[in-house]
């Protein structure tokens, strides 16, 4: 190679790219963020700190010490509060409120995007609304509705909707559409509006046009959504408190509570038990997390 390619390829060759200068501003928000991941760690690692400890090491020297470690809080827990029944009751809870959720709220999202009529608006603003409202605001209403509408006694032991997992399904439904509606019918409004006029040449009815148009294009928001709801629901500890009665119907989350003793309470169980119930949300999480980004990412950039 003669030395004027050579020195025309270093003339070619792009600049060295040159550091930002460090502002006092971009340190003031590394410095944040830094804090703010801190402070939502902390009490993650808190309590698999304490979980991993003994409660008589504790103490006697303290929960600002190390050592007295040992695994059989885990294995105490989950004998105590009987987990495994209860995950199986947390799965009789947030698999259909989480389908029934879905569906529904896409039904309302494809009306509200797809059609204009008179009072569109308002029903977005009628479901939207509703997650605006305390849900203990109609913790008695619903507590007495329960206690009224019968079922029959395949569906409830009760025969009735209290003490029921349909109680608790309809609930979460009822406080989760809200929200996916927002979120869906702003997604399908991004929708090219060309498809549907494609589809009503090809002779499609309204639902084709929703079941095999519109919901194939929405699979990144509703595992985003899916990922949120199945974290919301199965970690909903309230209403299943208050609308149960039956210790072995209980999601997991609600049978926390025997860990608590009327006179005394091991911390160091209850963290062992609150790291256990965690993991399941943590692996759905990191399962659908690439969807879940996906899901966000389409989502803004479509808006």
């Amino acid at each position: 190679m003669s030395s004027a390619t050579l020195t025309r390829a270093a003339d070619t060759a792009p600049p060295p790219a040159r550091r930002r200068p460090l502002r006092p501003a971009r340190v003031v928000l590394h410095v944040f963020l830094a804090a703010v991941a801190v402070g939502w760690l902390f009490p993650i690692l808190w309590a698999v700190l304490t979980s991993l400890r003994s409660y008589e090491y504790t103490a006697t020297h303290g929960y600002v010490s190390l050592g007295g470690w040992t695994l059989d809080n885990y294995l105490t827990a989950w004998r105590t509060a009987e987990f495994g029944k209860h995950f199986l009751n947390s799965v009789y809870i947030t698999v259909p409120a989480v389908l029934l959720t879905l569906f529904l709220a896409s039904c309302v999202a494809f009306v509200i995007a797809r059609f204009s009529w008179k009072f569109n608006i308002a029903l977005l603003g009628l479901f939207t609304a509703a997650n605006l409202l305390p849900q203990q605001a109609l913790l008695i209403p619903l507590f007495r509705m329960f206690t009224e509408i019968p079922l029959p006694a395949w569906m409830s032991d009760s025969e009735l909707l209290y003490d029921s997992y349909w109680g608790l399904i309809l609930v979460n439904v009822a406080f989760q559409c809200g929200f996916c509606v927002f979120v869906l019918s702003n997604y399908m409004k991004a929708l090219p509006h060309e498809l549907y006029e494609a589809a009503m040449v090809d002779g499609a009815s309204v639902w084709r046009q929703y079941w095999q148009v519109t919901m194939p294009l929405c699979r990144p928001a509703l595992a985003a959504l899916a990922t949120l709801e199945v974290t919301w629901i199965y970690n909903e500890f309230f209403w299943a408190t208050v609308l149960m009665r039956t210790g072995d119907k209980f999601p997991v989350t609600s049978s926390l509570n025997n860990l608590r003793g009327e006179f005394f309470t091991d911390n160091n169980l209850v963290s062992a038990g609150s790291v256990l119930v965690a993991i399941p949300t943590l692996v759905i999480f990191f399962l659908l997390q690439k969807q879940f980004v996906r899901g966000l990412t389409l989502g803004a950039s479509k808006g």
